[in-house]
């Protein structure tokens, strides 16, 4: 007498591969194409998702006139950068972070947001920012992920800032996981 065989092992295998498979691409948008970068005016590396574009000008962070260089790249409106500048006292750094941070959640309209301590890779320290606000002429809802640091004589921020619906957890832990100041 022939049993017929039990196909139901086979869906559920074809339904995990499947589910895998899915997870796995919406991790690796074709539209990110991610790369690393070298700092040019200051020592970091990190992973962008598009070729970068570079620019320096003079800022404000809380009283200190420094000028800060910026490294980014935009994909589907969502914003990835690091932000450097040299401030030789030490005793001037921490308002520095502070006022970078200040200005990030305000150029938002963020009223709350949530913050803790990381490690940077390669040794280090950061402050991990998270927030919710509007951006941009229509007001578009946002999400900012961030992480501030000291390294030498230098105070960083890395950026990833877009609309709530792009900007996954997901790609903005793996840009700002790949931020490393040297």
């Amino acid at each position: 007498m022939l049993t017929p065989s039990c196909p139901r092992p086979r869906r559920l295998l074809s339904a995990a591969a499947a589910l895998l498979l899915a997870t796995t691409l919406s991790a690796c948008s074709p539209a990110l194409n991610w790369r690393e970068v070298r700092g040019t005016d200051a020592p970091y590396t990190v992973l962008l998702p598009a070729k970068p574009a570079t620019f320096a000008r003079q800022v404000n962070l809380g009283g200190l006139k420094v000028e800060m260089s910026m490294t980014g790249a935009e994909v589907d409106d969502v914003s990835f950068a690091v932000a450097s500048a040299r401030i030789p006292d030490a005793g001037q750094r921490k308002a520095a972070l502070a006022a970078m941070q200040t200005a990030m959640l305000r150029n938002i309209g963020s009223e709350r947001h949530a913050q803790r301590p990381v490690a940077l890779k390669g040794g280090g320290a950061a402050i991990e920012v998270s927030a919710d606000g509007h951006a941009g002429p229509n007001r578009r809802p946002v999400s900012l992920h961030a992480r501030f640091a000291e390294h030498g004589d230098r105070v960083f921020q890395a950026v990833a800032l877009g609309p709530r619906e792009q900007l996954s957890e997901e790609t903005a832990e793996t840009f700002l996981a790949s931020f490393v100041p040297h």
